[in-house]
């Protein structure tokens, strides 16, 4: 006959078990963005590199908050490459303009066409890439081929005969175009890598499997699981599109040399470099400062949606 062992069970009040157990349902569930947003807000470079963004787009769209004075109108010769004086905080350019008022004119040129340059070419990358990664076959070969081509080609060589055969056309969306036009297919590349890895999930194949279109799945579960990487890279290339913009107005291929823009000021500042150097120093600040603020917030970003990056 077998041996009977007593069996002890504690008392409910001395094991809290549906105190452990308990979920609480207070607690909003954690994603990628919540997670990424508590590691962002305690990244002092986020709140620095923030705020010196906000101060630049305040500048593009409101710059009369920030100078009264002209930046073409009362230009005087006798003020050339003068130093500071009176409400001229910064100096005189070479036609005696204002460097400071034309700094802060100049921002709404280079973030317009850093802004509109980088969605352009943040749309073709990802209409190209979520079409080769999901669909594969000989749609990947061919848009990935026609991606290959573009990324041979050193998109600032490419803005530049595009600006060269369109002069008469020298202007925000023509360089936007220029240069969003030939930009794309890093992010096309990011994207496709993405979309191979998130289309092998198995929401994805749930999806297909409860009788939504291949698109549909698409559209709704793989691209929104598949921008993290592009949204880091956007922020990244904005930045790049600026000294893009300043790149060819310098070469004198960009921007009319009536517009004002701190390529085109660094442009005409050159020529006085050994005399005049602040004229061309501080365009030059702010086009560094601004291109710098936009990369370490895409450095945030990127360690923020890292999940191993938090990690470490």
């Amino acid at each position: 006959m077998p041996k009977h062992i007593p069996h002890y069970v504690a008392p409910v009040d001395e094991t809290p078990v549906a105190e452990i157990d308990s979920v609480s349902l207070s607690e909003k569930p954690s994603n990628i963005w919540r997670d990424a947003w508590r590691s962002i807000r305690r990244r002092p470079l986020f709140y620095i590199s923030a705020v010196i963004a906000l101060v630049f787009i305040a500048m593009a769209l409101f710059p009369t908050l920030f100078t009264q004075v002209s930046p073409t109108q009362g230009c005087t010769l006798k003020y050339s490459n003068a130093g500071p004086q009176g409400d001229h905080i910064l100096g005189f350019t070479r036609q005696g303009c204002d460097i400071w008022a034309r700094i802060v004119w100049g921002a709404q040129t280079s973030l317009v066409v850093g802004i509109v340059s980088t969605l352009l070419g943040s749309f073709l990358g990802v209409l190209f890439g979520v079409f080769a990664g999901y669909y594969g076959g000989w749609l990947d070969s061919f848009l990935s081929r026609v991606g290959d081509i573009f990324f041979s080609i050193p998109y600032i060589l490419a803005a530049v005969v595009v600006m060269s055969v369109f002069s008469e056309y020298r202007n925000v969306w023509t360089i936007s175009l220029a240069i969003g036009g030939f930009a794309w297919a890093s992010v096309a590349r990011i994207l496709r890598s993405e979309v191979l890895r998130v289309k092998q999930q198995d929401y994805v194949s749930a999806s297909i499997s409860l009788g939504r279109s291949r698109f549909s799945t698409m559209m709704s579960h793989v691209l929104p699981n598949s921008l993290t990487p592009v949204i880091v890279v956007t922020t990244l290339n904005l930045g790049l599109a600026m000294v893009a913009e300043a790149t060819l107005s310098f070469l004198g291929v960009g921007m009319d040399s009536s517009v004002m823009s701190w390529g085109n000021d660094i442009s005409d500042a050159q020529t006085t470099l050994r005399t005049a150097p602040m004229a061309l120093i501080y365009p030059s600040i702010a086009l560094t400062v601004a291109v710098l603020t936009f990369i370490m917030l895409g450095e945030v970003l990127r360690d923020a949606l890292d999940p191993k990056a938090r990690t470490r």
